[in-house]
């Protein structure tokens, strides 16, 4: 909390008692995630279409850039949301944001693009990861699961309507842009708008939950949380690993595949339903697996899920064509709604509140920071070896990583090793 600060009075912890602002929350995710879906169809093909880009490590330049800033925005956002407050930071990434879509519109030169998703970067780091610690804040410990599925649903569904209304603009438009980033302008202010009038600061919740929570609840420095959630806890560290991995192979289907489908015949409107089915899916698919998480645990619906994302990977690789794109997304959305509420989950299980919010970030540093990996190997890999083979091997190594997350990770919810998972399902109540 800030220093000085103490929780108000009247707080109460859950999904239920705070459903305004937690709802009101879930609303400015989905600006956050549709500040980024105007890009994943259309901005690969702009890229080579535009700008003549020859070569798979230029054309993930943007990729590089906007994930190497969101992965420190992060870090920054779990660490100063603690000594500054959440609302400040996520009113900031939107002020920020403000510059990305005219950036986009108008930029004369490829380097500005690249700069615009330095500043995407910044406006997704700290805008996510703050409404991300806010949710946790609000619902307490019972329903984190629910509460990340319901975020991310809302920031991944938007980011898929967002790239298909995007592809479907620039398909009919006589030039892709401006005109399909114009919609950005309304998200980056929607968004902005909200977060100064409407959110209110969330830190007397996490007060409240840490009055009344045992275990290591000494404050810890940055450095510590940050050697703590990389390495010497070994659940974060598989958390952190397979994050890291999974938003890799994400950084991958957003720069590669877009170009790759164009390749083998695709038009722009089919592309754009491709890069959208896949976060459709990834989003709606939370709103189940996110509570499923509560009931079953964390360990199996990540390992599962990473070997799922794994197939898909290996088929967009091997068969070409827009059924098997279709096909591909589909499963790559099922894995990755499987993977992602679980990991944001099992890093609220594991921190204790007084900490939380620096792991999460540490965490999202991880994450996001497969995009620059992704990046920059799978670029270098392609340029060696055509987009099939890197795409083929980053399936490979998605497979690996699902591998060591089952190796490596303790259950998170112990309450529900004991309840298979088929009768979890059937008696799970959102």
């Amino acid at each position: 909390m800030q220093p000085g600060a103490t929780a108000p009075s009247g707080v109460r912890l859950g999904l239920g008692a705070n459903r305004g602002q937690f709802a009101l929350l879930v609303l400015v995710n989905a600006f956050v995630g549709a500040m980024v879906g105007q890009e994943r169809a259309v901005l690969p093909l702009v890229a080579e279409r535009e700008f003549s880009v020859s070569g798979a490590t230029a054309l993930l330049a943007f990729v590089a850039s906007f994930g190497f800033v969101k992965a420190l925005a992060n870090l920054a956002a779990g660490h100063y949301s603690e000594r500054f407050g959440r609302r400040r930071l996520l009113i900031a990434g939107w002020l920020v944001g403000l510059a990305v879509p005219p950036l986009l519109m108008f930029a004369p030169t490829w380097g500005w693009i690249v700069f615009a998703n330095v500043l995407l970067g910044v406006n997704q780091g700290l805008c996510w990861s703050t409404t991300v610690i806010m949710k946790i804040d609000l619902v307490g410990p019972k329903r984190r699961g629910l509460a990340m599925g319901l975020n991310e649903f809302a920031g991944y569904l938007a980011l898929s309507g967002a790239a298909l209304l995007a592809g479907w603009i620039a398909s009919a438009a006589p030039a892709m842009r401006p005109a399909a980033f114009a919609p950005g302008v309304v998200f980056a202010l929607a968004g902005l708008l909200l977060s100064v009038f409407a959110v209110r600061e969330t830190q007397g919740h996490a007060a409240v939950e840490a009055a009344g929570t045992t275990g290591d609840d000494e404050p810890k420095r940055l450095a510590e949380v940050l050697l703590l959630t990389s390495w010497k806890d070994r659940t974060l560290f598989g958390v952190s690993q397979a994050g890291l991995v999974n938003n890799l192979n994400d950084g991958v289907v957003w720069g590669l595949v877009p170009v790759m489908l164009s390749r083998s015949g695709l038009g722009v409107a089919e592309i754009a339903e491709v890069a959208a089915l896949y976060p459709a899916v990834w989003g709606v698919g939370q709103l189940v697996t996110g509570p499923l998480s509560d009931r079953i645990g964390r360990r199996l619906p990540i390992a599962v899920g990473m070997v799922v994302q794994s197939g898909a990977i290996a088929l967009f690789a091997t068969t070409p064509g827009f059924g098997a794109a279709l096909l591909a997304a589909t499963l790559l959305g099922l894995g990755t709604a499987l993977v992602y509420p679980a990991l944001l989950a099992a890093v609220s299980d594991v921190a204790h509140p007084s900490w939380r919010a620096s792991a999460v970030g540490v965490y999202r540093l991880w994450r996001d920071g497969g995009y620059v990996v992704g990046a920059l190997g799978a670029g270098l890999l392609a340029d060696m070896t055509g987009l099939p083979g890197a795409i083929g091997a980053v399936a490979v190594l998605t497979f690996v990583s699902g591998g060591l997350a089952a190796l490596v990770m303790r259950e998170t919810r112990p309450v529900a090793t004991t309840v298979g998972a088929v009768d979890a399902f059937r008696r799970m109540r959102l």
